[in-house]
């Protein structure tokens, strides 16, 4: 099957301005858009059946990428897709789901066929191998999630580097000295992904700035890497009193590792937790929390997409600020 690059290529421009050529959704010059034309049907190149290149009709669909990868907790994805479609939905448009591991595939076909009018990128990696095709399709995107290089980029996400101090800040002040971060499952860091590792930046860079001792871990999921995980900081670090988890499903079992190693949450260890807040509220010690706020982002980022594809302006990259509940898993050191 003849490609949108394979015509580029042909007509010497970039697979974007083969788009724009065909679908008329921007300006470009009678030349380029005869040789465009000249080169799609020399090569058979045809748009899809609806006709939407030719006429210049949207297709009404949104494209979301969640790229199913070792390590992502799936409820959090689907809070993600469910917010995204509630909000596509409010304004007259479908959504179609992209899976694919990497997620290149995905949005290079969606790009060639006009199957979506945008995309919106979720899981970004600081060093995203889908940011070269983002920046060169005539695709309009938006990512959840802002990597390292953002520029010529649309991102909206939470503040995570300042979600991390926020959690060290509250449990400075309350008077602890030793804390821990308990963080994603090891793949995520491997993979580079962008919230896990600013989390980890701004964790740090509090506890330096409060000098206090401090580690932070990687850690897998269920009871068995939550036992493991405490009685390697307990171990480690005999004067802990404060840990902050970024890992939505070991907030239960966490406490309750702590407490079968004799340590009462919060009598003599605070715990905060970048989480959804009812995951946080509902925990067999409701725990102080850093909500994440996935119907927000979702709506978001469906507001920016759509906001592209009517040609107005939209900023850069958008970090929404986080705010701190206090429960009951944090107390005072020594309380």
């Amino acid at each position: 099957m003849v490609k949108i690059t394979d015509v580029a290529r042909r007509a010497g421009v970039s697979p974007s301005t083969v788009s724009y050529a065909l679908s008329g959704k921007r300006p470009i010059s009678d030349a380029t858009r005869r040789r465009v034309q000249a080169a799609a049907r020399e090569l058979g190149y045809r748009t899809d059946d609806g006709g939407r290149f030719r006429s210049g009709a949207r297709a009404k669909v949104l494209a979301l990428a969640v790229p199913m990868r070792p390590g992502i907790h799936v409820p959090v994805v689907t809070q993600f897709a469910v917010s995204v479609v509630t909000a596509a939905r409010a304004r007259d448009h479908d959504v179609l789901l992209l899976t694919q591991g990497e997620g290149d595939e995905g949005i290079g076909r969606v790009t060639e066929t006009g199957l979506a009018d945008g995309v919106i990128v979720t899981d970004v990696q600081l060093q995203d191998p889908r940011l070269p095709l983002l920046r060169s399709c005539s695709l309009p995107s938006v990512l959840i999630g802002v990597p390292a290089e953002a520029d010529g980029l649309t991102c909206v996400d939470l503040d995570f580097r300042a979600a991390g101090e926020l959690c060290v800040d509250h449990l400075a002040g309350l008077g602890h000295r030793t804390v821990a971060l308990v963080g994603s499952p090891p793949e995520v860091y491997v993979r580079r992904t962008a919230f896990a590792r600013r989390l980890v930046e701004g964790f740090t860079a509090a506890a330096g700035r409060h000098g206090l001792a401090s580690t932070a871990l990687p850690c897998g999921t269920g009871r068995d890497a939550a036992r493991a995980v405490a009685e390697r900081l307990l171990r480690d670090l005999p004067a802990l009193t404060a840990v902050v988890v970024h890992n939505e499903p070991l907030v239960d079992p966490l406490i309750e590792a702590f407490e079968q190693l004799g340590m009462r949450v919060p009598g003599d260890l605070s715990l905060t937790a970048v989480c959804p807040a009812p995951v946080a509220a509902a925990a067999r010690v409701p725990v102080s929390s850093v909500a994440v706020p996935a119907a927000e982002l979702g709506a978001r980022a469906v507001h920016l997409l759509i906001r592209k594809l009517s040609g107005a302006p939209v900023p850069g990259t958008t970090l929404l600020p986080p705010r701190l509940t206090e429960r009951a898993s944090t107390a005072p050191r020594g309380h």
